[in-house]
């Protein structure tokens, strides 16, 4: 029968989010019901509270998390009730074009779950990315759980379910940064921090952090970087190309979602080298470049979808590689606060002062 969890929501625009009762209603075809035991605090959930994502309000809040099935509806294969899973929010469909050519990580009909979680009162609620996990428990799409081992600490193994994720497979993904190569990571938040991690476990030989905030920076050497700039009273494009022997990175992430860093990003790369655009931008934001410099400089300008991640194939390869010691995923988590806490974690987020927040239940 449905069951009645703690949650946070977000009723209207910029008001501040309240914790509440929501209905979670018993997984039908195709859908699971998660125990949430960890959630953190991602940039997209203050988004949506903003109105920045759309105006489908009420929102529940919450999709970077990891918890255990309690009980899946019919059809289900994928995972079973006791399992240990990391949400994401790409359930691939296995039928779209880019599924059927052996490419699921751009999966263009992901899913979530059909029915909807509610107030008391049968308002439906609208779950973050699909998702909705600053809760006591949520319906997804099976499709969006995948196991995991289980002797992974919840509060880290929930960040791959969106910016640690994206960060890493900005890099090794979409920049397919290999040995030896040279990159540039501008924006060294949560994102770009991952990224720089990632770059150095591809093997990259010079890792270049730039920011506009010493505490970022000081992270970013800690995650991995070899030098730091600040872009603040040092221009970028110069200092990544003096970095690089004057010829610019192989590799530059973008993890601002902001057309003057974008623009930074394509002159601060070699001639055939790539951009990689990981950071969000809004919708009134437009990009100005001369043609003849695009075609001049070749190379590739791409955007990172999630990291061009395939859950099934990196959540437990990723989860792997922090158990081994190999990957420092904890060096995300900042802090573990309560579920209502959430508001002041945003500003915290706001402030520039955390990596992440991680909500445990």
């Amino acid at each position: 029968m449905p069951q009645q969890v703690k949650a946070v929501i977000a009723r209207a625009k910029g008001a501040p989010v309240e914790v509440t009762t929501i209905v979670v209603p018993d997984p039908g075809p195709g859908e699971a019901v998660v125990r949430i035991q960890a959630c953190g605090v991602c940039h997209t959930d203050l988004h949506y509270r903003e109105g920045g994502i759309n105006d489908e309000f009420p929102f529940l809040l919450g999709h970077e998390a990891a918890g255990i099935v309690e009980s899946v509806g019919g059809g289900v294969t994928e995972v079973e009730p006791g399992d240990f899973v990391v949400l994401n929010w790409r359930a691939v469909c296995g039928q779209c074009r880019a599924c059927k050519r052996g490419r699921p990580q751009y999966c263009f009909n992901t899913h979530n779950a059909k029915q909807k979680m509610t107030l008391l009162d049968g308002t439906e609620l609208s779950p973050a990315l699909g998702i909705g996990a600053f809760a006591e428990k949520t319906l997804v799409a099976a499709g969006q759980c995948t196991k995991v081992d289980p002797t992974a600490e919840p509060a880290v193994a929930g960040l791959l379910g969106c910016g640690v994720m994206a960060g890493l497979g900005a890099a090794i993904n979409t920049g397919n940064v290999g040995r030896g190569d040279s990159v540039a990571v501008i924006g060294c938040g949560g994102v770009g921090g991952a990224a720089v991690m990632g770059s150095r476990l591809a093997g990259a030989a010079k890792i270049i952090a730039v920011d506009i905030d010493d505490r970022k920076l000081e992270t970013a050497r800690m995650l991995g970087a070899t030098h730091t700039v600040n872009s603040r009273t040092t221009d970028p494009v110069e200092a990544i190309r003096e970095l690089t022997g004057g010829n610019g990175a192989d590799v530059v992430v973008e993890a601002v979602g902001r057309p003057e860093t974008y623009r930074q990003a394509f002159y601060a790369r070699d001639l055939a080298g790539t951009v990689v655009l990981v950071g969000v931008p809004t919708p009134e934001m437009t990009l100005e470049l001369p043609l003849l410099d695009v075609f001049g400089r070749g190379g590739a300008l791409k955007s990172s979808w999630y990291g061009d991640c395939l859950p099934s194939r990196d959540f437990p390869m990723l989860i792997d590689l922090y158990l081994q010691g190999r990957l420092d995923l904890g060096a995300f988590v900042t802090e573990t606060i309560e579920l209502d806490a959430v508001e002041q974690a945003f500003e915290r987020m706001h402030q520039g002062d955390v990596l992440r927040s991680v909500v445990v239940l």
